[in-house]
């Protein structure tokens, strides 16, 4: 009897499951027509051209749905499909320094130049003139985007302060991460090392410290100690003629801008360029990064194996500093710290109460968006290929996935 019984629940959940997700622990109960009517206004509003997303929940994929456009122009994705994940990059870059750090390869308050001399004797800009900084500039200050260095994309500098070469990260004026950092030396930074926060051009500066440390190309770094362990075959600095095939068209929805295009890439992902830029650089899939975020959410475990410790992770996730969030690009991440260049969910009520404490996460220039909820072992992940950058996107996927 209670063999029937079970097996008339089982095909009960059968039966509801293309209307409900469940998880083992039934922290997770949302209705899947929701998420997938979300997916579809984000294309029907012109935001993203097709989509896709994912919610992982105790080692299983609890939600996985494309929703394709079908407009002229854009791509269907596919498992295959290669996305460009710009600041998603970032997590991955400070994986490969905290893997360096549980070895004692270097401390967070190592001065820059003890592994690159051109930053040793650095200036700054106050007002209209240059001054030199009296602060050595810190590991620490890269980590958590307090050095003083910006992105260079919207020159020319002001007036009265010289108007220094760009040090934007590209991949035609720079074909490896030693030259640019040389160039990048040779800028004022914004002000005196670790006295305020500001997003910029600091994880490209540490692909550089990564290659001085390991010995080793920056890439090649990755993946022996990142991509190979968890089985991201398809992430990379580069793509063949065959992964170009597989790569997702822009949509642009900007000014006077709108379409699908792939005139707007920016990097070259040429194999002969070794401008590795561990802030922006990489491409990858849904799987792939799925794989990286199923480590994170399992303490830095994958399959058996460490990749990171937790104390790692829990360093990452430290508050290290405030966001100005009255306006700019953290208006929107009221109820957020900075980490290790991640965000960090600290006061709810300022964001969605339903959401829970210590969610951590980051997301890309064209839209991909993850976040991780190590107490609900949840992870969720989001990918497109769309400008302009829009954080409402995972906050609106959160709150359906959360919504009550």
């Amino acid at each position: 009897m209670i063999i029937k019984k079970l097996k008339s629940l089982a095909l009960f959940l059968t039966i509801l499951s293309p209307i409900f997700v469940y998880s083992d622990d039934h922290h997770l109960s949302f209705d899947k027509k929701n998420l997938i009517a979300y997916q579809k206004s984000l294309i029907d509003n012109e935001i993203t051209g097709s989509n896709v997303a994912l919610v992982y929940q105790n080692g299983k994929k609890i939600y996985h749905e494309v929703v394709q456009s079908g407009k002229d122009g854009d791509k269907g994705i596919n498992v295959d499909t290669i996305f460009p994940i710009w600041s998603m990059t970032k997590p991955v870059t400070i994986v490969a320094m905290m893997k360096l750090h549980e070895q004692g390869k270097f401390e967070f308050e190592d001065p820059l130049s003890k592994y690159i001399p051109a930053f040793k004797e650095l200036s700054y800009k106050d007002g209209g003139k240059i001054k030199k900084c009296k602060n050595p500039l810190k590991i620490i200050h890269l980590l958590t985007h307090t050095s003083g260095y910006r992105y260079y994309d919207e020159e020319p500098l002001p007036v009265k302060i010289p108007n220094y070469e760009s040090i934007h990260p590209n991949q035609t004026q720079f074909n490896d991460l030693a030259t640019y950092v040389e160039a990048v030396a040779k800028h004022p930074l914004e002000f005196e090392p670790g006295t305020k926060y500001l997003y910029g051009i600091n994880q490209a500066i540490l692909g550089r410290v990564i290659e001085v440390i390991s010995g080793k190309d920056f890439e090649v770094f990755l993946k022996e100690n990142i991509f190979e362990p968890l089985n991201m075959a398809n992430t990379g600095f580069s793509m063949t003629e065959d992964e170009r095939k597989k790569f997702q068209p822009l949509w642009i929805n900007s000014d006077y801008l709108k379409g699908f295009t792939y005139l707007l890439d920016e990097m070259t992902y040429s194999s002969l360029s070794k401008a590795h830029f561990g802030g922006e650089g990489l491409v990858s899939t849904m799987n792939d990064y799925s794989n990286f975020c199923e480590m994170l959410v399992n303490g830095g475990a994958f399959k058996g194996k460490q990749i990171i410790s937790k104390k790692s992770i829990k360093t990452m996730k430290k508050k290290w500093a405030d966001w100005p969030t009255e306006t700019g690009l953290f208006e929107k991440m009221k109820g957020y710290h900075n980490g290790f260049s991640i965000f960090v969910l600290n006061n709810p009520k300022k964001d969605n109460p339903d959401i829970p404490e210590g969610i951590w996460g980051w997301a890309g220039y064209h839209n991909t968006h993850f976040w991780i909820d190590e107490k609900n072992k949840v992870y969720g992940l989001f990918m497109s290929r769309a400008r302009e950058f829009d954080w409402d996107i995972p906050l609106g996927m959160r709150k359906v996935v959360y919504g009550k």
